[in-house]
């Protein structure tokens, strides 16, 4: 299987840098084949910019600049996103890799009535890999777990019809130590390894 792995953290010496690191490996000892994009490494520009935004809704016009991208996303057969969790929700460079990547025509389409229709139908998997501070109860019963929403059902809409979902999270970054930390790897690795 083709698997776009997106990455997004400035800091290549972070736990998330391994944790990405986990998960590819996982990945590759399952026989899949990863196209890794790291949105800092690669210097992803993730603000919409006018002229942008002006063209958006025109598909003719709305994929310029970004070519790449979609031949990538397009290309990919499962999704996995390795990002920490920064005030509750996707880092402003994952963020803006959505805003600026999915748009109309591309990746799903706006009918005039009802909700979008998804276009990535060969999307049949989508991995998410996150940390956050926060008690997990904290984030899942009173905040409502944002990011797991938008990524479990808002992306998973636009992809195959019964997209499987696998969701990893670490809770309480700031007081874990380094064998939780470990532990949690070895689990990530494992898990994508029996993808």
């Amino acid at each position: 299987m083709r698997v776009l792995l997106v990455h997004s953290h400035p800091v290549p010496e972070s736990f998330s840098h391994a944790l990405c690191a986990a998960v590819r490996a996982g990945l590759e000892r399952a026989g899949h084949e990863v196209d890794l994009l790291d949105l800092y490494a690669e210097g992803f520009t993730p603000a919409l910019g006018t002229d942008e935004r002006r063209r958006y809704h025109d598909p003719a016009a709305n994929q310029a600049g970004i070519e790449t991208h979609l031949a990538r996303l397009k290309a990919a057969e499962a999704l996995v996103f390795v990002y920490p969790t920064w005030w509750y929700g996707l880092p402003a460079m994952l963020k803006g890799w959505l805003d600026r990547v999915w748009v109309p025509g591309a990746t799903f389409t706006l009918p005039e009535r009802g909700p979008i229709e998804g276009q990535l139908k060969s999307i049949r998997r989508i991995g998410t890999v996150t940390t956050f501070g926060a008690p997990w109860w904290f984030m899942r019963f009173y905040l409502g777990h944002p990011g797991r929403k938008l990524i479990t059902r808002g992306l998973r809409g636009l992809c195959a019809r019964g997209c499987a979902v696998t969701w990893l999270e670490i809770d309480r970054m700031d007081s874990r130590t380094r064998p939780d930390l470990a532990a949690f790897r070895d689990r990530v690795e494992a898990a994508f390894a029996r993808w």
